[in-house]
């Protein structure tokens, strides 16, 4: 009983630790193994999950999901980048493994491993990263890690032994304690993942990708909890490998207000597209002496709304922010000499604002 909970214990400290790891970046279409396209298949998730924007979300965001495309490709697992699915993904094919006995040294087991999405559905076959632990910790209380693969079906071979497995496919992922004896030994690990990927758009016109960024949240916004990102700063058209369930995204349009916030449902083996349409425009500032005139070099800006919040500053003859649909007031300050403007915001369509110097 002891052992038991020692062991997991152990699990629970190693996967602890390479969450952390994994959270310190945005594990997406560039990782290890995963190629530059995915091909069609069936549909994804149906919408987003409650109300829609949630608090803090700049007015009239919204937030869509459309039909995903599927990582699951017939036989296999992430379809290679010129491939194309024309139906559902079929029934479960494990990787074969080999049915001769390896040439094993002697003192020495071979653990062969492959991942799949889950019971009776398609292996996964690019993008798991593999690493093997030892079940106990070293002297100074750390879990060294012994070996890393990047292959689909790894074959280790180890010591006879107790060991901790990990499989990581993106921010999903699975842990095992496995024994290893003198016969050889096969594990099939279920990593039920699928993908987000996201863009943003004003209307009908797409958000240059520079201009925009998501942060992305286990969980529903309206549950307590731990709120720390899954990952930050996710740039469009990135697809971010998840376990399957909820997630929260904020969307960052610009530096100023533009928040747009809300739910969505990630399903096995499929990438869930989101589009997220911001109710914002760029607006460019500056402080003229006469209507029409040229700008006035080293203006300091304030940008408030009607209440008095600060929302933006900035220093420049024209300055530019990205503020949602509403009404505004600009404060340019110049030698000494502070200029007040008020102006309206409206869904796409950037704009110009000058302030008199008088």
């Amino acid at each position: 009983m002891w052992a038991r909970v020692r062991t997991a214990q152990h699990i629970g400290l190693i996967a602890v630790a390479l969450l952390a790891l994994a959270g310190g970046s945005a594990w997406a279409q560039r990782g290890p193994g995963l190629p530059p396209s995915l091909g069609p298949g069936g549909p994804g998730p149906q919408g987003p999950i409650g109300p829609g924007p949630g608090p803090g979300s700049a007015p009239g965001g919204i937030i869509s999901t459309s039909p995903g495309l599927s990582l699951m490709s017939p036989g296999g697992g992430i379809s290679p980048p010129s491939s194309t699915i024309t139906g559902p993904a079929m029934p479960a094919q494990v990787v074969p493994l080999p049915t001769a006995a390896p040439m094993v040294p002697a003192g020495q087991v071979a653990l062969y491993l492959n991942a799949r999405f889950g019971r009776d559905l398609p292996p996964i076959t690019g993008g798991v990263v593999w690493r093997i632990f030892p079940d106990k910790p070293d002297n100074t209380g750390a879990f060294k890690m012994l070996r890393e693969e990047k292959t689909s079906a790894p074959t280790f071979l180890l010591p006879a032994g107790n060991y901790v497995v990990h499989a990581a496919f993106g921010h999903a992922q699975a842990t095992k304690m496995v024994q290893l004896r003198a016969e050889t030994v096969r594990e099939v690990f279920d990593i039920p993942a699928g993908g987000i990927r996201i863009e943003g758009k004003v209307g009908d016109v797409k958000i240059p990708t520079s201009q925009i960024h998501y942060d992305i949240y286990r969980g529903s916004q309206f549950e307590p909890g731990d709120k720390r990102p899954l990952a930050q700063n996710v740039v469009t058209g990135d697809v971010m490998l998840v376990a399957e369930g909820t997630y929260h995204i904020v969307s960052h349009y610009g530096d100023g207000n533009a928040v747009v916030r809300s739910d969505i449902r990630v399903q096995t083996g499929k990438v869930t597209d989101v589009t997220v349409t911001h109710r914002a425009a760029v607006i460019t500032l500056k402080l003229v002496g006469d209507r029409g005139g040229e700008a006035i070099a080293n203006t300091q800006w304030s940008v408030l709304t009607p209440g008095g919040d600060v929302i933006k500053e900035s220093i420049g003859a024209f300055p530019r922010v990205i503020l949602s649909e509403g009404e505004y007031r600009v404060i340019a300050r110049n030698e000494g000499k502070s200029y007040q403007h008020e102006f309206k915001v409206i869904t796409g369509v950037d704009s110009e604002i000058a302030v008199l110097a008088r």
